[in-house]
């Protein structure tokens, strides 16, 4: 698997390009912003887009979505839940002083249990709703590695104060599915550091029983 991380716009969004190595066919997971980045990215690697993840509806996810869809062609794919999260982007962009990145359309909806297949890397979508309703985690279990959204971070947890949050919902997301992965298994989060399962099970104090 090639993964690289390009943090991306004010909130510094971990946007993933992940690209199968023999192939050279690649996803994009949550480009918020800073596209010419996530390009840059892709030809460092020389990486092919198939396909465009959005992990939840907010706007330093999703921003940039429409741009690498017309530069690839490749299709945008996002839980049909946060539907109506993402008709407030203009809102969303009000709240945290960007520039509205105008209509954003989804392809595809990711429901759970839906396989994302590129090359020969698969992976899993998990609806984790909390943070968002349509929350998705991203799991590749050849690789042992979760992509989270803003569902998990480490030592913390999404914020659940924002339209479709709810904090019981989330606590269940971590709880049944979430924590449900191999402690091995490597946590990228939607924004800040890299963390483990293992780690977060037994130091997030959100976690703690």
């Amino acid at each position: 698997m090639i993964h690289e991380i390009v943090p991306v716009g004010p909130l510094q969004c971990n946007c993933s390009v992940i690209g199968d190595e023999t192939t050279r066919e690649a996803i994009v997971i949550d480009p918020g912003d800073d596209i010419d980045a996530v390009v840059a990215a892709l030809a460092k690697h020389n990486l092919t887009v198939k396909q465009i993840v959005i992990t939840h509806a907010h706007i330093d996810h999703v921003g940039g979505a429409m741009k690498l869809k017309k530069l690839t062609g490749a299709p945008v794919l996002l839980n049909e839940n946060d539907t109506a999260l993402l008709k407030m982007l203009d809102l969303q962009a009000a709240w945290v002083g960007m520039k509205s990145p105008g209509p954003v359309t989804i392809d595809s909806s990711l429901p759970n249990g839906h396989v994302i297949s590129v090359g020969a890397l698969k992976g899993n979508v998990m609806h984790t709703p909390g943070h968002t309703e349509g929350s998705v985690s991203l799991y590749f279990p050849a690789e042992q590695k979760l992509i989270a959204g803003d569902t998990l971070f480490a030592g913390s947890i999404g914020r659940t104060d924002l339209p479709g949050g709810d904090f019981d919902t989330i606590m269940r997301s971590l709880h049944r599915e979430v924590l449900a992965l191999p402690d091995e298994t490597l946590v990228v989060p939607g924004h800040g550091e890299l963390t483990t399962i293992g780690d977060e099970r037994a130091t997030n104090p959100y976690l703690q029983k």
